[in-house]
């Protein structure tokens, strides 16, 4: 994320231009150099045990405007079965918002995923991309119109589902912005469908800021993923990992410099975390990395421009999404539409686009999360459209 800025007519700007800043949670500076780093706590090395491929062809340059593979109608999904190697089929379209990012999986083998706008999270059944509402009324996003905040991740513990909220109040550059009443954090999803709030991660964030501090004083969190009995959060913007335990308490549990901390997989005792990297998200800087308390993160694969998400997949191999070809239009915007990747980590530490029978590259249109239930992924778009990919 951008570190802060001194320059007094910068520190004037409205709360609302400046959300053009956070258009994906996490814009970053032009340098490492120019950023600084945040503090730091001690990240142990571990090369883990998660199986990793070899690629199966050689990552291919970025092409300004590469083909878009054809997907079926949401009704009739393709499988496997239909055809050899991975296929895109269209699942469903959700959400009233610009920007939808988080997704899991949950009871009954459903897709949950996140509304901002609405405040809401929403589920799918996998089998016809129905869609239903599993709980309302959370804070909303404060910046309607523009693109993250409100409710942006999903998770479930047994039966009981928690919502990461972010951006629906605080302080930018020092002016106030959103709800004051509005909490930035952890919510549980009650029986009856009403929310109670568990960790207060915006205060937290304010009373633990880090070095040096940046300018959205609540930080600019992204994903969830459950870790020992609570849960690990990503802060894109403050440039570290929280662990959050559902009693409440807050503990740092990994601190970078100006990477941008994206998405989170925990699996078999080991955390792994995408790293967007600053702009302008050169593909070298987009990486997955294994981190521990107590050493430094070590770095399991890299090679994809705004890597956004991490998740084991089949034959225990590590995918990411990558959203695509940064559009350059400024710090914290998104990909250029249907540049996006479904990407494999390898033994050589490459991360590779997966393709289809035919050699292709699968493109996807801004991806902001994947999820895996059995050998099939799902893609959550930021346009609120749901991908399946058969056949890895």
């Amino acid at each position: 994320m951008n570190r802060p800025h001194t320059n007094p007519r910068r520190r004037a700007t409205t709360a609302a231009a400046l959300t053009a800043l956070l258009a994906l949670a996490v814009g970053a500076c032009e340098s490492d150099d120019a950023a600084g780093s945040a503090s730091s706590s001690a990240l142990q090395a571990s090369a883990g045990t998660t199986t990793l491929a070899t690629p199966a062809t050689e990552t291919t340059p970025p092409v300004t405007q590469p083909p878009v593979i054809e997907s079926t109608p949401p009704t009739e999904p393709v499988g496997a079965h239909d055809r050899a190697g991975p296929v895109v089929t269209h699942l469903a379209t959700i959400g009233t918002d610009d920007f939808v990012t988080g997704s899991t999986s949950g009871p009954g083998g459903a897709l949950y995923v996140t509304d901002g706008s609405n405040g809401e999270v929403l589920r799918i059944d996998r089998r016809d991309g129905a869609v239903s509402t599993l709980a309302t009324g959370l804070p909303h996003k404060a910046f309607q119109g523009q693109d993250i905040g409100g409710p942006v991740d999903v998770a479930f513990i047994g039966q009981t589902a928690y919502v990461l909220v972010t951006l629906v109040s605080g302080e930018i550059f020092g002016e106030p912005f959103g709800d004051p009443s509005a909490k930035n954090g952890l919510y549980r999803i009650e029986r009856d469908g009403t929310h109670t709030l568990v960790a207060d991660i915006g205060q937290w964030s304010i009373d633990n800021p880090p070095e040096p501090a940046f300018f959205v004083d609540t930080g600019v969190q992204f994903s969830m993923e459950p870790y020992r009995d609570g849960f690990l959060v990503t802060d894109g913007h403050h440039n570290r990992v929280l662990w959050v335990d559902r009693d409440g308490s807050i503990q740092e549990f990994a601190a970078f410099g100006n990477v941008v901390p994206t998405g989170l997989e925990t699996t078999g005792g080991s955390v792994f975390v995408t790293q967007m990297g600053h702009i302008p998200h050169e593909p070298e800087d987009g990486k997955v990395v294994e981190v521990r308390p107590g050493g430094e993160p070590f770095e399991v694969a890299s090679g994809a421009s705004m890597l956004i998400d991490v998740e084991k997949g089949p034959r225990g191999l590590l995918y990411g999404v990558s959203q695509g070809q940064w559009d350059g239009v400024a710090e914290g915007s998104r990909a250029e539409p249907n540049t996006g990747r479904l990407v494999v980590a390898g033994r050589d530490g490459e991360l590779t686009p997966v393709v289809d029978d035919s050699g292709k590259e699968l493109v996807l249109d801004r991806p902001t999360s994947l999820e895996f239930v059995g050998n099939t992924a799902y893609v959550l778009s930021v346009t609120g459209d749901v991908y399946r990919v058969d056949g890895l």
